[in-house]
């Protein structure tokens, strides 16, 4: 017969021998949660769409029909079409970076005929910073006096009263068309 003694070297190894197992299982589970995810955004625009088109030949319906709705038109100007796309890579604990990032750009005549055909990539890009401080907002500071006076006529202290000589809702805007009326029509609210 065992002694309680004997089980217990055996019991302690059986559960380090489980958590071990448990810890390591746990550990490589979590792997894909560290693992880099990409993204892609804008217009899933290939090469191959876009070098079918002919500068010259190729009018705004053909530019629908082989690569869909642009993405943006230039601020100013409906005759130029943008189409972007951009592949982010999402990494845990860090911020998105920009793998791949396109901008297909076509020009129209009047017309409607394509005239020119510009791919953008990443290195074309133009970084902007922002400026340290605050954009004014002009109106929006007061001065002391300008505080002190601001309310002056506001306040009308008949305004809550609902009495035959008060009951409107402010100076010259009584729900009965203005003051004077003593009272002729007031209802209460």
């Amino acid at each position: 017969m065992r002694s309680p003694k004997d089980n217990q070297p055996r019991s302690r190894s059986l559960r380090v021998f489980s958590c071990a197992v448990i810890g390591a299982g746990i550990a490589l589970s979590g792997c894909s949660v560290f693992k880099p995810s990409t993204m892609q955004r804008g217009s899933l625009v290939e090469a191959d769409d876009y070098n079918k088109l002919k500068v010259g030949e190729t009018s705004r319906s053909d530019v629908m029909d082989a690569l869909g709705s642009p993405t943006g038109h230039a601020t100013f100007d409906d005759n130029t079409w943008l189409y972007v796309s951009m592949k982010q890579v999402l990494a845990p604990i860090s911020f998105p970076q920009v793998e791949k990032q396109e901008v297909v750009v076509l020009t129209f005549d009047q017309e409607g005929v394509l005239r020119n055909l510009r791919t953008l990539h990443k290195d074309d890009a133009r970084y902007v910073t922002m400026m340290p401080g605050k954009t004014p907002t002009p109106g929006t500071k007061i001065n002391i006096m300008q505080q002190i006076l601001g309310n002056v006529g506001r306040y009308n202290p008949l305004s809550q009263m609902s009495s035959t000589y008060g009951g409107s809702t402010g100076p010259m805007n009584s729900m009965n068309g203005g003051p004077g009326h003593g009272g002729s029509g007031n209802s209460l609210p």
